[in-house]
């Protein structure tokens, strides 16, 4: 690998592939006499990927006769994250890409009858292989069946090797916890178990400490990037992330002292200001919430707010409905005092008022947006959070939106983290918060647009 490999991309692209002293004794492990299974449990920003790519295209070349090599994740998106990777390396060598045909699915080596392909972690999706070879990528967000179905899979021949690189979960009830408890009793030499963790005593602001859980550190993971994340980084995700440590990631999505600091109540958004609107509908028990953002000051009120009144209680539910027309006209004198750039809403049990108000103001100033789509509000969340702890927005102090953005917890996702409502508390309403995402998401996105910068208010 060393002496036909190249760096793909990032630190040192381009130039020669080479195995750190720490990546050796990872090979070393994985590929002792008798292994059949692995799991190596390392922080963020350690080279998991490049690491599975190298090992994924050396298999391929490797594995002898009708190898079959996956790589395995979450999502067939996450898969092919390690596939890219290995694919751009064979491209860049000639004395590899000769031997091969790269498809969009697949690369094959016709001398051996050998091939390499994502798959998504679908138990369904893995029947019929007998990998040689498989890796699975982010084994913390992967049900129990498709590493079994993996295991089993690896079992039909007489030589394979089934690898999961990780950071550890955000619980302890999947897979990969399982297989950390196993690794660490060392009893089963056909596990290879390799685990870079901090322990949990340790100050968390020590680079000493650092060091212990990061191997990279100082070699193409930057002392820098630690500091930031830990200034702009829950503790308990720096920990996981940054640490390798075991910690419960069910969490407070913002608390009430980081809130609090972006609170100015003397600030207002004036008629005629150019706006984005976040709404959040519901019929009887949730709330119903119209939120406003200043798109050049990223400034928040809330516009509107509709819940059952206490006095209905729970068996009042079927009583109370949300005033429907209430709602609506509001939303139409938002648009009569303000310049409205865009009406961004959950069309779930609204949809026939969105599509009236689309053909009132037009489809372009009225968007669809899903809060039940992890793949839209993961991005969103981590925007809108990243906003509220840099301090780059505001807002007017409204307790009932304080409320429900302190109500949300922090839910780990193959997409990333979401905010969601604690199912155990579920008197505890969020709507109002979710809203605020969707208006902060596309009022950055408009201020972005309006600047030509990509990187406005220190989005990331």
């Amino acid at each position: 690998m060393e002496e036909h490999l190249l760096v793909p991309s990032g630190e040192g692209a381009g130039e020669p592939f080479r195995f750190r002293r720490w990546q050796r004794e990872i090979v070393r492990k994985l590929y002792a006499p008798g292994v059949r299974s692995g799991l190596v449990s390392l922080p963020r920003g350690n080279g998991k990927t490049q690491l599975a790519a190298v090992l994924a295209v050396a298999s391929l070349f490797l594995d002898g006769e009708m190898a079959q090599v996956v790589t395995v994740a979450s999502t067939e998106a996450q898969a092919r994250h390690v596939f890219r990777s290995a694919v751009r390396m064979i491209e860049k060598s000639p004395p590899l890409a000769d031997r091969v045909k790269i498809y969009r699915d697949q690369v094959v080596y016709a001398a051996t009858d050998s091939f390499l392909a994502p798959l998504p972690a679908l138990a369904s999706a893995l029947q019929g292989y007998a990998p040689s070879t498989a890796i699975v990528d982010e084994l913390h967000v992967v049900p129990d069946d498709v590493w079994e179905a993996m295991s089993l899979a690896g079992g039909k021949r007489s030589s394979s090797l089934v690898l999961a690189i990780s950071t550890p979960a955000g619980d302890r009830e999947g897979p990969m916890w399982r297989l950390t408890e196993y690794g660490r009793r060392g009893e089963d030499e056909s596990f290879a178990f390799v685990e870079y963790t901090a322990a949990e005593d340790l100050p968390i602001d020590d680079p000493a400490t650092w060091r212990i859980a990061n191997p990279a550190l100082g070699d193409f993971l930057a002392e820098d990037a630690l500091k930031a994340n830990l200034r702009d980084t829950r503790e308990s995700q720096f920990r996981r992330y940054r640490l390798g440590q075991w910690v419960s990631t069910e969490r407070a999505w913002i608390t009430g002292p980081e809130w609090d600091a972006c609170a100015r109540p003397d600030r207002t958004i004036r008629p005629g200001a150019k706006v984005v609107l976040g709404f959040d509908g519901s019929v009887s028990s949730d709330s119903t919430v119209l939120v406003m953002v200043d798109a050049k000051s990223l400034h928040a009120q809330v516009v509107g707010l509709w819940e059952r009144p206490a006095d209905k209680g729970r068996d009042g539910a079927a009583e109370w409905k949300v005033p429907r027309g209430e709602v609506v006209a509001t939303i139409d004198k938002c648009f009569r005092d303000f310049k409205v750039l865009e009406l961004a809403a959950d069309p779930y049990h609204w949809r026939s008022e969105l599509d009236e108000l689309q053909q009132v103001y037009g489809g372009r100033k009225v968007l669809e947006f899903p809060t039940a789509s992890i793949a839209r509000m993961a991005p969103a969340s981590d925007r809108a959070r990243t906003l509220i702890l840099d301090r780059s927005m505001s807002h007017n102090g409204d307790r009932r939106l304080g409320a429900h953005v302190t109500n949300a917890i922090a839910v780990e996702t193959p997409a990333g983290v979401v905010l969601r409502k604690d199912e155990r508390k579920r008197t505890r309403k969020v709507d109002a918060a979710l809203a605020l995402v969707i208006a902060l998401d596309r009022a950055a996105h408009h201020a972005r647009k309006g600047s030509g910068r990509t990187a406005a208010f220190n989005v990331r």
